[in-house]
Formats: structure tokens, sequence, C-alpha cells
């Protein structure tokens, strides 16, 4: 035992015994003196820092990102600047809607997060493994996950609360076709797609912008558990995902994606809104791969597990407003909105100087402005002899015109808090997703639609049904089947009632 290391204080300072307390004698009171009790109890009350409202639960590995394929035509970004090119980095998957403790076999949208530390700063891609969302105006944002989490009275989840609100809401269909499909319920991390499902833009050297949507594709093949095979394995182990994930790494399984990219130019998408009559920028719609083609970029591999999970993963804080130069935002309504309300909740949940921790730290020099608060170390402030801008005083910082960005052209732009759901359709794609599967994937859609759909109140399910109806006729047909539901004779009732 002599060869161990000394155990020590938070200070630094050697301690000679952790099993007893001083006291005044042996049955005496407790010391005020005790600082290494105290130091012990006061941390162990402050361990635990707030859960992600939403993706709490979930995992993560570290890895390495390789270029495959030349996009310099479309970016300038270094990550890209040549063809194998390799980049350090972070993934974390998760569930959307469970609390840390909920199991990962549910039924639920799952996170795609990756962090890559790139010279040029990190670059952040917080998407999903589907390539849609649920809504297209952030003001439903909050409106939405509410319904996932509990009733304010019963404090149970509640199948009537989604129902009622995706019935609200046909801008869903979409999502919520796949959420039911078999691709609602992942066999583990691995076989999964990520997305990063919003629009965003490219820019090359010459200063020309691209719209962008961005692909991972599992290499390790597509698959997902049956209603019945997750009931068993989450009355087993809860931690299905995050033990696989974990294990198969330990034993040198190293999971990868395949990166690929969709560009649209500028005059594309004002085509692409003219023939379809859909919002190239609209985050409940996909691009046609047939008119917009997957180009491969690269691939990354996870090969690393976290030494200290708390540390590396539940501190490890993901932001859509993370960009380098080549990469940016696009008019997404959603995504506008979480370039703020992600970096927010971080300074919230993890800390004023959450990208100071080791964890979230670009691995490139950071210069700013940004001075005080929690956490904060002096590492960032080095040889700095200002703290506001504009100074002149030498060795300080400064901004350098050439990472400037050309100006979006969108034509004439209204200001307004416009309908979102006017002049949209809300149905062709979904019902086109439901023509796509074969007969047994459209009755375990349907089954599982039903499963669910089926605890909420009757006018609920009409109401969705209609949506159904209007994306496919069969699809509508075989989720009312499944409810028990003669549709005729219930929108009568309804009428005879006052509901129509």
């Amino acid at each position: 035992m002599a060869d161990r290391p000394t155990l020590t204080t938070a200070e630094g300072c050697p301690i000679f015994d952790q099993e007893n307390s001083l006291t005044a004698g042996p049955r005496g009171p407790l010391l005020m003196q005790d600082v290494q009790l105290l130091e012990q109890m006061q941390h162990f009350n402050r361990e635990r820092i707030p859960e992600r409202v939403v993706h709490a639960k979930g995992s993560g590995a570290f890895g390495t990102f390789t270029v495959t394929g030349d996009i310099t035509k479309y970016c300038k970004a270094k990550i890209f600047e040549k063809v194998g090119k390799k980049t350090d980095m972070l993934a974390r998957f998760s569930t959307v809607a469970g609390e840390r403790g909920a199991a990962d076999a549910e039924r639920d949208v799952r996170g795609f997060a990756l962090k890559f530390y790139t010279e040029e700063g990190n670059w952040d891609m917080v998407g999903n493994n589907t390539p849609v969302f649920f809504v297209r105006d952030p003001l439903k944002f909050a409106q939405f996950i509410h319904t996932q989490k509990r009733d304010p009275k019963t404090n149970l989840r509640d199948n009537d609360m989604q129902w009622d609100f995706w019935s609200l809401c046909p801008e869903s269909l979409h999502q919520v076709t796949i959420l039911f499909s078999d691709r609602g319920r992942p066999a583990t991390y691995r076989n999964m797609n990520g997305y990063g499902s919003h629009t965003y833009s490219m820019i090359n050297a010459a200063g020309e912008r691209f719209w962008v949507k961005f692909h991972f594709k599992t290499k390790q093949g597509i698959k997902t558990m049956t209603d019945e095979e997750a009931a068993a394995a989450i009355g087993v182990d809860r931690e299905t995902h995050q033990r696989d994930l974990y294990e198969s790494i330990e034993r040198g399984d190293y999971p990868a994606w395949t990166l690929k990219i969709q560009v649209m130019t500028p005059e594309q998408a004002d085509a692409f809104e003219r023939e379809t009559g859909w919002n190239p920028f609209d985050l409940t719609k996909v691009w046609p791969h047939a008119d917009f083609p997957l180009i491969e970029v690269g691939e990354f591999e996870l090969n690393r597990n976290p030494e200290n999970y708390h540390a590396e993963i539940e501190q490890a804080s993901f932001s859509p407003s993370s960009f380098v130069p080549g990469i940016g935002p696009s008019p997404d309504k959603m995504l506008q909105a979480r370039l703020m309300s992600y970096a927010d909740a971080h300074r919230y949940r993890v800390g004023t100087n959450y990208q100071q921790l080791p964890v979230n730290k670009p691995r490139c020099p950071v210069m700013h402005y940004q001075r005080d608060g929690q956490m904060a170390t002096a590492e960032d402030y080095k040889h700095m002899t200002a703290n506001y801008w504009p100074n002149s005083r030498d060795g300080n910082p400064a901004p350098k015109p050439e990472y400037r960005d050309p100006a979006w052209d969108l034509g004439q732009v209204i200001v307004d808090r416009h309908d979102s759901k006017a002049n949209h359709d809300d149905f062709t794609q979904a019902g086109n997703l439901w023509r796509l599967f074969d007969d047994g994937q459209k009755q375990r859609t349907a089954a599982a639609i039903a499963g669910a759909l089926g605890d909420a109140r009757k006018e609920v399910q009409l109401r969705q049904l209609c949506h159904f109806f209007r994306a496919d006729e069969e699809y509508g047909k075989m989720v009312a089947e499944k409810l028990g539901i003669n549709v005729e004779e219930a929108l009568a009732d309804l009428n005879v009632a006052g509901h129509a």
C-alpha cells in the first residue's frame, strides 16, 4: 500500500484519517475545526447540477473525424481543407423527453450532438436522429416539450397532452410518422443515423454562400426494436444504450458514421419554393435526395470513453451557435431561436464560463473581453492589458475584416409575426414516407400510434386521424382500425354533440 498516492483535501493538504471525525472525547460532539469533514459535507450538498430540460438522459464518447471528400468549393472551414485531415471530436447521444433516470429504450427522438475541436474554434452540430422536427416556429417549442413531460396535476406522463398538441399542429405529422415507425426505437445509439435537421450555410473562399443539410449515416447499419423487445429490455436494464456504447468502445469495436451533405444554391432555394410550395428553411421538411443528392464529406469514429462521466459528458455543452468560419446559420426560425437558447441554458445549468471547462474548451487560442463570473480562470486572459473594446493597447485582440461573412440576399424581407401554418403543405411528405413502408412496417407503425393515441380523448383521436387521412387514406384507415374507430359514426356523433 506504500506506493499509493496520498489522499488530500481539495486544497491539497494531506489527509491522515478518512474514517473518523474530530470530536471532543470518544463520546463528545463534533468540532467545527474539522475542516476536512466540513469540506466534504459542503461539497456533497452541491454535487448535482440541474439536469438538462431536454435531452437529460445521454451517453457520450470521444473520437476522430477524418475528411474523405473534397468540399472546398462549398466551404472554406479549415476542418474540411484537405482529404485525410483529422480533427478531435466528442459525441453525445440522448433521449429527448425523459429525465436522467429514464430508460434508454423508450420510443423517443434521439439527440445526436457533436463537438469538433478545430483550429478555428469549436464547431458544434446539435441534431437528432431524425431529419425533421415537430414544429417550425420557436414559439411552439417550449409548449411542445411541456407535452412530453409530466401533467402538472397528476405528475404523470400523459398521452392525451401530446396528441392534443400534435392534433392541433399538423406540421408535426412528418415527425410523428417517423417517431411511431420502426425508427422510433433505435436498438442502440450505434445503429442510428444523425441529422443536422436544420438548413445551415456554407461559405467558400470566394465568399459564395450555399445552403446545406448535414447527414451522419451509421456504418453499423440501422437496427431497431419492436415495442415488445423494448419492454423486455427495459425490464432487465434501463441503461441498454449507454452500456452498449461504452462496452463496444472498451472492446475496440469502434462505432463510426459517414458525414454527407446536401447542397442548395440560393437560386435553387428560390426555385424550390416556387415549384414545391415548401420553404427550404422549414424544419418540418426534407430536401428530396433525387433533387439534392448526398455528397460525402468524411467520417468519424468514436474510440475513447470518458474518464469521468460528470466532468466530460454531463458538463459537455453543445450549442448550434458554435460556428467556425465557413459554416453559419440560415433563416430557419427554429435554428435562429436555438442560437440563443442553448448557450443560455448552459450558462444557467453549468455556469457562466462553461466554455472554460476542459471538455468544452477550444483547442485553439481564445481571446475575448468577457470577464469574471463563476468558474473564471486567468488562462484566457494571459498577456492582455485591457478588458474592453475598442482599445489601443498593444497586444490585445482585435477584430479582423477578413472574417466578414457575405450578406444574406433573401429578396424583400418582411419582419412580422407571420402565420406559420399558412400556405404550407404538411401532408405530402408524411404520406410519401408512409407509402415507402412495407406492409409489416405499416402495421407496426399503425399499432404503435394506436397504442399511444388510444389514451387520448376521442375528439383528439379523430382530429389526429384527419391528418393521417390527408397524408394517405390507407394510413388513416389502418390507424382507425387499430383504434377500433368507425370514422363515419364517430364524426356523426361529434356533429350531433356540436364538436364538428
